[in-house]
């Protein structure tokens, strides 16, 4: 049984085993990328169960909707991790050993080596001086005896190699930290409201299994305002080229204004980091019921469609009496209507509209059960209609209104503002995995480019042998290095 154990453990700690595993590794993302994954996107993963009801019978119990944290995915992870440390420490071990070590003996015959050469001087102490200097000068390391001289070079090879596999380790340990120990987190926010950090003001979140909720950092937010300028020339028209939300954060600095774009996020004085991850409109709309009171009043957020943010969305009014309404709304930021339909032509709000049709129908009871308030659930509700019997339809632009028919109200358009996608995430091992890829490529950069290699200097009989063995496989200028030094122990340098 022991041998058994020694032959496994010898196996897993394989170079090639560690090649195999990071192979796998990389093959094991591949789904994450390809199918939707529960943790940043639900809703997604719910829509690909709808449409694909016999590959969900299969990746359910695969996992394939949390590749990440699948035990499959994490049993290659950890294996890959243990390899690398059993493969490593021997080297370390070894590599130690061989520094200390005394430099190899002269061998009795240089002219068997792969590269040599002949110093047709009779041999003498300064000839020896003379060839020493210069392979230190080329930053060999020497060692003299009796019978001459041995010098090698090229022992950060070798310590470019652990350096880089040392690396691997660290960016393992740093995905794996942020994994634990990390989350992200998204909220939409409307223009002139706000955000506190707290897990009920998150629209979706996701957190590591070490992750205590109850514990995130204490800072609030405020969108002050929110920036879009798009490309009015003929040339890329529409195309986005400012993109600016005004903030005011307060966190452990105190309360101030920072200034976030895409690619400059601002990082809390805990180390949350903010960055913007989109935009859109929201519609500001006020609606009276029957009885003429003010059912619903404020701002809508709605989804764009299209690049030239055509955008969709609902407006609930659920507390509306004698009857409760609902209505379905087209966003129009420069509004045109022609045989298509209407649409926007421009991303900018130039000519907003509002396109809307209205839904109505007897109170309902609270289910308790959760709705998208992207979405309008229809049970119980009716179209209202307009004259001739009709589906009713507005077009509205900022600041107009209509009564509905049948005293059910009336709705008004207010105008519009802007909102941002807010992502508000923590990844603690991010710098370690970073500087552990920089480091690697260090490491990688010193594992190609340093040769090891080995000189030796023999006094003979009216003469000085001199030989050359080149420890990598490419022995690409060991013969010039070999003439050079003859040259130098003749006096010709």
């Amino acid at each position: 049984m022991r041998e058994w154990l020694r032959w496994g453990w010898r196996q897993l700690t394989s170079m090639r085993t560690a090649l195999i595993l990071l192979f796998l590794l990389a093959l094991a993302a591949i789904p994450g990328s390809m199918v939707p994954q529960q943790r940043i996107s639900p809703i997604e993963v719910m829509d690909w169960k709808k449409a694909h009801p016999n590959l969900d019978k299969v990746f359910e119990p695969l996992g394939m909707y949390d590749v990440y944290s699948s035990p499959w995915f994490s049993a290659i992870y950890l294996l890959l991790f243990v390899s690398l440390i059993g493969c490593i420490l021997p080297r370390i071990v070894k590599y130690a050993r061989d520094l200390r070590r005394p430099l190899a003996k002269v061998p009795a015959r240089l002219d068997r080596l792969p590269a040599a050469g002949v110093a047709a001087v009779e041999p003498s102490d300064e000839a020896l001086r003379r060839a020493e200097a210069w392979l230190r000068r080329r930053r060999y390391r020497t060692r003299r005896t009796d019978d001459g001289i041995s010098a090698e070079r090229g022992f950060l090879r070798e310590f470019g190699n652990l350096l880089f596999h040392l690396s691997l380790v660290g960016v393992l340990v740093g995905l794996a930290w942020s994994s634990l120990l990390g989350f992200r987190g998204t909220v939409v926010v409307v223009e002139g409201r706000g955000f506190a950090n707290a897990i009920t003001q998150y629209d979706d979140f996701t957190a590591g299994a070490w992750v205590r909720t109850d514990d995130l950092e204490e800072f609030s937010l405020t969108v002050d305002s929110f920036e879009a300028a798009f490309e009015t020339g003929r040339v890329q028209r529409g195309a986005a080229r400012v993109f600016d939300a005004t903030l005011t954060v307060r966190d452990g600095r105190g309360e101030h204004t920072e200034l976030v774009t895409v690619n400059e996020p601002y990082t809390t004085a805990g180390g949350s980091q903010i960055n913007l991850l989109g935009h859109g409109y929201a519609g500001h709309f006020t609606v009276k019921d029957g009885n003429g009171a003010v059912a619903f009043q404020g701002p809508q957020v709605f989804l764009p469609q299209d690049g030239n943010f055509s955008s969709v969305g609902v407006v609930k009014v659920p507390d509306a009496r004698p009857q409760r309404l609902a209505f379905e709304v087209i966003f129009l930021p420069t509004a045109v209507l022609d045989e298509t339909g209407p649409h926007s032509v421009f991303p900018d709000a130039l000519d907003p509209e509002v396109w809307l049709n209205a839904w109505a129908g007897e109170p309902a009871e609270e289910t308790g059960v959760p709705e998208s308030i992207y979405t309008l659930n229809t049970t119980g509700l009716e179209p209202v209609e307009g004259d001739g019997g009709e589906r009713l339809r507005a077009r509205m632009k900022p600041g107009s209104g209509f009564t509905l028919p049948d005293g059910l109200g009336s709705v008004q358009f207010d105008g519009y503002s802007r909102w941002v996608k807010l992502q508000i995430s923590q990844t603690p091992g991010n710098p370690l995995a970073l500087a552990s890829v920089l480091i690697g490529l260090v490491g990688l950069t010193i594992s190609l480019f340093v040769k090891p290699r080995r000189l030796f200097v023999r006094p003979g009989t009216g003469q000085v042998d001199v030989g050359g063995l080149d420890r990598s496989d490419t022995g690409i200028g060991l013969e010039d290095e070999v003439a050079e030094l003859v040259g130098v122990i003749e006096g010709k340098d």
